[in-house]
């Protein structure tokens, strides 16, 4: 009888530790009654305990302000609650450094954006003080009615290798793949306000915790996945449908425009770029242009691109080769250009050949966080929808949306340089083309969807 009762006790220990293993391990990161395990850096908002949650306060002609703690994550599972004042913005940031060697200790690293605005982009991931937006909500418009203002909000970080994903009270709102930074603190975000701004505006923070073993992630959504891996598919993008459209090594896939191989010079491919090499700036009077071997109807296109100084190129699709051009070959056209630089950004009408605009018909929207200097990557996007609706990313922000085949369009295509091509913009699928207009321009990481 001992033995039997020795033998069933070892199972029911066994049983119980199990489950423990298999359990969450929530460990609570704010005690409720003071700011232990906690430290400010950078400005000086006022973090004080109140009712069992931590208060910050926005001071005058302060910067950014951070409560972070004083111990590093790496992979975890973040979840805590806030509640905001709907005129100020705020954020957690993760996985984020501060250093006496850059830029003399101002916090940087990935941050999840509490944005009570109009523009309803919280839970996108920016990268403070560093790369600047690398997943806006403009990515999933779905998960913008997610935070609700005036109410406490639920938000959870899920950070496990390279992955990083967010949810807004249980709505899957950003997927990044990114290696960086894979360590770091976590902090809560005042954001600054000017010296002539009203001072005061409070956001509140409770029931923080984290778990750092037994990490069990919420089921993967289709939500739109930006990859900062250069010409990489995550699992999450296979899942999805995406594919490289070049696979970072060779010419497969690709031939020149109205021939029958790839261009014996103009372009070069280095380690994972493919390149347009500087020539004299004329329209295919190099290499010449280089187009897909595959046609594409309804589709969403990502590439990575990176401009020379007074640089021009441009992504364009539904190219047919059905029109004879003495430049480049035709087709809708994202404008690649550095508009400082080059004269092209002052010609056409209202800015519609300026960076991302639909070349001499749209111009795209200017926002200072878009843009990228000569030299740093960019982040393209055009999406084309079975309706004709099409739209034009830059760097996270929708820079131009419009339809073709409508009134307006047509009008649009009456006043431009396409005036003349019959048809032009309207082929049910075409190829997408990569411009030389003989100035240095990087490609990699050239992806598409069909939808």
């Amino acid at each position: 009888m001992r033995y039997f009762i020795f033998v069933v006790a070892l199972g029911l220990l066994a049983t119980n530790l199990f489950a423990q293993q298999g359990k969450e391990q929530w460990v609570s990161l704010f005690n409720g009654r003071d700011l232990k395990g906690w430290k400010q850096l950078n400005g000086k908002a006022s973090y004080v305990v109140k009712d069992g949650a931590i208060v910050g306060t926005t001071v005058s002609n302060e910067p950014n302000s951070f409560l972070a703690t004083e111990k590093n994550y790496t992979d975890f599972i973040l979840e805590l609650e806030f509640m905001v004042d709907p005129s100020m913005n705020s954020g957690i940031q993760f996985r984020s450094e501060s250093k006496a060697d850059y830029l003399n200790g101002k916090v940087h690293g990935y941050q999840m954006e509490i944005d009570p605005s109009k523009r309803a982009w919280s839970g996108g991931i920016y990268d403070e003080g560093r790369r600047l937006w690398l997943y806006s909500l403009e990515y999933n418009e779905a998960a913008k009615p997610a935070f609700k203002n005036n109410q406490w909000n639920k938000y959870r970080i899920e950070c496990m290798g390279k992955s990083v994903r967010t949810f807004v009270n249980g709505i899957p709102a950003a997927h990044l793949e990114d290696s960086m930074l894979t360590s770091g603190f976590i902090a809560l975000q005042v954001h600054s306000i000017g010296k002539d701004e009203q001072p005061g505006k409070q956001i509140k923070w409770r029931n923080i915790r984290i778990q750092t073993t037994n990490l069990q992630p919420k089921k993967a959504a289709p939500i739109f996945v930006v990859n900062l891996q250069p010409n990489t598919l995550s699992p999450s993008e296979q899942l999805q449908g995406v594919q490289l459209l070049w696979n970072g090594v060779d010419t497969k896939g690709w031939r020149g425009a109205h021939k029958n191989t790839f261009p014996e010079k103009g372009w070069q491919i280095k380690e994972g770029v493919l390149s347009v090499l500087k020539s004299d700036g004329g329209e295919s009077t190099n290499g010449g242009d280089i187009v897909t071997e595959d046609l594409f109807g309804s589709f969403e296109l990502q590439f990575e691109f990176r401009i020379t100084p007074g640089a021009n190129s441009g992504v364009k699709y539904f190219v047919t080769e059905q029109e004879q051009s003495a430049g480049s070959a035709i087709g809708l056209e994202y404008q690649i250009l550095d508009d400082d630089a080059h004269p092209d950004a002052k010609m056409g009408a209202v800015g519609n050949r300026t960076m991302a605009s639909l070349y001499d018909l749209i111009p795209s929207l200017k926002m200072s966080q878009s843009r990228r200097k000569p030299g740093e990557w960019n982040k393209g996007i055009i999406r084309v929808y079975p309706d004709n609706r099409i739209e034009h990313f830059l760097n996270g922000y929708k820079v131009v949306e419009y339809q073709r085949g409508t009134p307006v369009f047509y009008a649009l295509v009456a006043r431009s340089k396409y005036a003349n091509w019959k048809n032009f913009g309207m082929a049910e699928k075409g190829r997408i083309l990569l411009q030389d207009h003989g100035d240095a321009v990087d490609f990699r990481s050239i992806k598409i969807r069909k939808l």
